[in-house]
């Protein structure tokens, strides 16, 4: 990192990726500007950002005092002032293409020429809202895993104009932020997670569609099987270990079978009835008004396995 903006970042959108992002780079050591179009979600975001940053002190995930993680984030009361003197600006606005063109044409035009201009974007590839900015070289998506600070993964996307060293240097950036950075070769739309995530979630609706499991049951398939050994290896180490010679053992075992099931499995549109009937059975177990509170015990699990994640060797 080049040492002028070695120590200041931007977030840009108090949302939830955008209070997260602010999160991990202040809990770094960062200095964070944070600006969101919203005055008032600018100013709440502060106090909410208060609540996770204790959780998190509680399970050991952040060596600095609480106090210390909010003084590094400083609301600011403008877009040019937020983006002043930073190394990367992570942009967390609506998830449109149109907003994204317009806000990274304003990020183009108030920062300096060098600074990482990045998307946490979800689905959208770089190319297709900066290919007629002046600094496009600088442009990457950077998707996190959400929440960010719990879950270190991201997913760096660049165009294909995006220089190499760009790319070097948001890698090294997001590790030295104590995230996991992986690279997206080649630009494709949702990236990797999402779609080996909605491959996931489109088999699990045609097995429920089609009457073979209970939303409940099929949750179990993931919370009590695949979910536990894949909280610490990935499927291809979990094929590796599952056979006594390992991957190529295991697809001479297994793969024919696997192509198999492959031409049986469909493409799943997400049918409004379909959803209902899966909404209505999660209610039954989950009232509406319990969500919220149900997310932030989610989020306290997901701190004491990060915790025991981050003292076990790889």
């Amino acid at each position: 990192m080049k040492s002028q903006h070695s120590r200041k970042v931007a977030v840009i959108g108090t949302g939830l990726v955008g209070r997260a992002w602010a999160i991990v780079f202040a809990r770094s050591g960062l200095e964070v500007n944070l600006f969101d179009e919203n005055a008032q979600a600018l100013q709440s975001s502060i106090n909410l950002i208060k609540d996770l940053v204790s959780d998190m002190k509680g399970h050991g995930l952040t060596q600095l005092p609480v106090e210390d993680i909010l003084n590094n984030i400083s609301a600011k009361s403008s877009l040019q002032e937020a983006c002043s003197d930073v190394y990367l600006v992570q942009e967390n606005i609506k998830e449109t293409l149109e907003a994204k063109i317009e806000i990274f044409k304003q990020l183009d035009d108030c920062t300096h020429p060098d600074t990482l201009l990045a998307s946490s974007t979800s689905w959208i590839p770089t190319s297709k809202f900066t290919s007629e900015l002046k600094g496009r070289s600088r442009c990457f998506v950077a998707h996190p895993t959400n929440p960010p600070y719990l879950i270190p993964l991201v997913e760096i996307s660049p165009a294909p104009w995006t220089l190499q060293d760009h790319v070097q240097r948001a890698m090294e950036f997001y590790f030295t932020v104590n995230q996991e950075p992986v690279l997206v070769k080649k630009e494709i739309h949702g990236f990797l997670l999402n779609r080996v995530q909605g491959a996931v979630l489109n088999e699990m609706l045609n097995l429920f569609e089609q009457g073979y499991a209970s939303s409940a049951d099929l949750d179990k398939v993931m919370k009590f099987g695949l979910g536990l050994r894949w909280s610490f290896m990935g499927p291809f180490e979990t094929i590796d270990l599952n056979a006594p010679a390992g991957v190529s053992d295991y697809a001479l075992r297994f793969g024919h079978t696997y192509a198999q099931v492959a031409k049986t499995q469909l493409p799943n549109d997400w049918r409004a009835e379909v959803i209902k009937a899966i909404e209505q059975e999660r209610r039954e177990k989950l009232s509406e008004e319990s969500l919220a509170q149900r997310s932030r015990w989610r989020d306290n699990r997901l701190m004491a396995l990060r915790a025991h994640q981050m003292n076990e060797p790889d």
